[in-house]
């Protein structure tokens, strides 16, 4: 693929109208404040089930937005125009997704295609957050968007998996017969401010536990990997992406390149919250990926983005919000 000459500009979305689903959740809320920041007019909607309304207290000042909270696997919106539509509503932790399998993959099947018919009747571009979980436990390394995936159909993992993986079919299959502008970004392990104390995935688990001074979990040896990004980076990779005019159809990676070991991590952040660094070693779950990372040569190409966040620098941002999350508990 020859690199594409094409600068990002803001304006892109000034004066604009886009719908975020999920917006009140980790990524959707970055999202929104993003947008608003460029000038757009942003409608969000959330039904709630693993979103939070505090994340949208900023959101909430901006006369450019409005919130619905609402499931959209039946939701119809006002008879509003929308420019663009950034569909993110999903639970995203397996804690989440093994609590709520059947609403995972209605949302990506039901929800997905309600969105597209939105798109559709609305002239909208439409993204598709997908995520670095349709490779399963992969085969290949690292993953470029080519690999199709190793993935256990049938397992606990697959609620989320297969419904993602359903999505971007659907999703392109809108593309292929209505040819509807569509973007599909598959979304790499991304942590930062406003991800939930009790979500399950290792950032908060890690953190959380090393404010406490308790031993850090490891599930397995610990030397299975992750690609960690940081949201601010994630963010201008999923806004790039809808904008570039050549980026119909195209699926695209959105991650970190560099690969870190459990073990690893744990020490970093260890040694960031300025605790003892011990840990626990525990069952490795089920269909557990052993190793993940994602080929960006395609972003960096298409899109001209790759992180920018190094791992120390978005780790203390991370946990300065959970210091003040546990502060607020106390």
């Amino acid at each position: 693929m020859s690199t594409v000459a094409w600068e990002f500009k803001e304006e892109h979305f000034r004066g604009k109208r886009a719908l975020v689903t999920g917006a009140a959740g980790f990524l959707g809320s970055h999202l929104v404040d993003r947008l608003l920041a460029c000038g757009c007019q942003v409608v969000g909607v959330d039904n709630l089930s693993t979103g939070n309304l505090q994340n949208l207290a900023l959101a909430k000042e901006s006369p450019l937005f409005s919130f619905y909270e609402a499931d959209i696997t039946g939701w119809s919106p006002p008879e509003d125009t929308f420019e663009f539509i950034f569909h993110l509503a999903s639970p995203a932790s397996p804690v989440d997704y093994r609590r709520l399998s059947i609403e995972t993959m209605l949302v990506n099947s039901l929800g997905t295609k309600n969105l597209l018919d939105l798109a559709l009747q609305r002239g909208a571009v439409f993204l598709l957050a997908s995520t670095s979980e349709v490779y399963g436990d992969p085969l290949v390394h690292p993953q470029a968007e080519t690999y199709w995936g190793n993935v256990n159909p049938t397992g606990l993992r697959a609620c989320y998996d297969e419904s993602k993986r359903f999505a971007e079919v659907l999703t392109m299959e809108y593309h292929r017969r209505y040819g509807l502008d569509v973007r599909i970004a598959r979304i790499f392990n991304t942590y930062g401010p406003r991800m939930r104390p009790d979500d399950g995935r290792v950032v908060p688990n890690f953190i959380i536990q090393a404010l406490r001074g308790e031993p850090l979990t490891v599930y397995g040896d610990g030397r299975q990997t992750r690609s960690f990004l940081y949201v601010a980076d994630q963010i201008e990779g999923l806004v790039r992406l809808l904008a570039a005019p050549h980026a119909k159809g195209e699926v695209v990676n959105i991650g970190n390149p560099n690969e870190t070991t459990i073990l690893e991590f744990a020490k970093v952040v260890a040694e960031l919250c300025g605790c003892e660094y011990r840990v626990e070693y525990s069952e490795l779950p089920p269909d557990d990926p052993a190793r993940r990372c994602p080929d960006v040569t395609k972003a960096r190409q298409l899109l001209g983005w790759e992180p920018k966040t190094s791992l120390v620098d978005g780790l203390r941002e991370t946990i300065a919000y959970f210091r003040e999350i546990l502060a607020g508990k106390d």
